[in-house]
């Protein structure tokens, strides 16, 4: 990492709930909450307070079950979900003085198309499935305000081959690609922009094992050649051991655990975390 005094993004105390809450769990302290779901009201408190950063070159990965809330905190960094409360900070968005969760809805597409990149677990919330590779990158250039076709085609066959999409293929719809292809062209699509900050949520779920080891090459080769910093979402720690230098853990909506991976993965502390470096075992 370099400058690891200037956090590209910092995330202070974010909070995201499903549901308006009751008086059974105004305090999510009590024991009659159950994780981070109210069995009473059925409110879901996705993100409880959660604070982080990240640094410059740095690839921080969150993992977690399913339901810990590592998915809904990528969608509120995205925009995708309006927070219910906390701070958001990014060094290259107004010198990072201006909580970014408190902008307009035009700001925030300002941030989502020049700051900022997405890759789903699901490749068709990422791309249009009936437009072509090169026309999905463009219409990303095109939200950042950039008319000339003549560049928009050259970035996207360049962008398009450094993911490993054969040239004769460009052209083609994505809903012709297998899954792994598909991701690729995601990565591509995000990296249009050229955004500090990228981010990545289950990116290899479902893929086969050789075509997930393909995928995670390519991001350390992006994230080596670029310095771009990333933020990885993971159930499976050992996507985040193979990518992350430091790992935070996520259960029922909190942080549990933090710090370096190889500290994590040779010492965890938590019961939970315990389990999952077992499972690597």
């Amino acid at each position: 990492m370099s400058n690891p005094e200037e956090p590209v993004l910092v995330v202070k105390n974010l909070r995201k709930q499903f549901g308006s809450g009751c008086t059974n769990c105004l305090d999510l302290k009590e024991e009659s909450l159950e994780g981070n779901y109210c069995p009473v009201c059925q409110t879901v408190y996705a993100c409880r307070d959660i604070s982080l950063e990240l640094y410059p070159g740095e690839i921080l990965g969150v993992v977690g079950e399913s339901g810990s809330g590592k998915s809904t905190l990528m969608r509120c960094l995205y925009f995708d979900e309006a927070v219910t409360a906390g701070q958001g900070y990014i060094k290259d968005y107004k010198d990072g003085q201006k909580n970014i969760f408190t902008e307009t809805s035009q700001q925030k597409r300002y941030i989502r198309n020049h700051v900022l990149g997405m890759v789903y677990q699901n490749p068709y919330q990422g791309l249009r499935m009936g437009f072509s590779s090169i026309g999905n990158i463009a219409e990303k250039l095109i939200a950042a305000g950039n008319r000339n076709v003549g560049y928009m085609t050259d970035r996207a066959a360049g962008l398009l081959e450094k993911v490993n999409i054969p040239i004769y293929r460009m052209l083609e719809a994505p809903g012709k690609f297998s899954g792994g292809m598909q991701q690729r062209v995601q990565i591509a699509k995000a990296l249009s922009n050229n955004p500090p900050i990228l981010f990545l949520d289950e990116v290899t779920t479902g893929l086969d094992l050789s075509v997930q080891a393909a995928v995670l090459d390519l991001i350390k080769i992006i994230q080596r050649e670029l310095a771009i910093s990333m933020l990885v979402v993971s159930h499976d720690l050992s996507v985040i051991r193979m990518l992350s230098e430091r790992t935070i853990v996520m259960l029922g909506g909190k942080i549990i655990e933090q710090g370096l991976t190889d500290q994590i993965l040779e010492d965890p502390q938590h019961p939970y975390t315990q389990q999952l470096v077992q499972s690597l075992l």
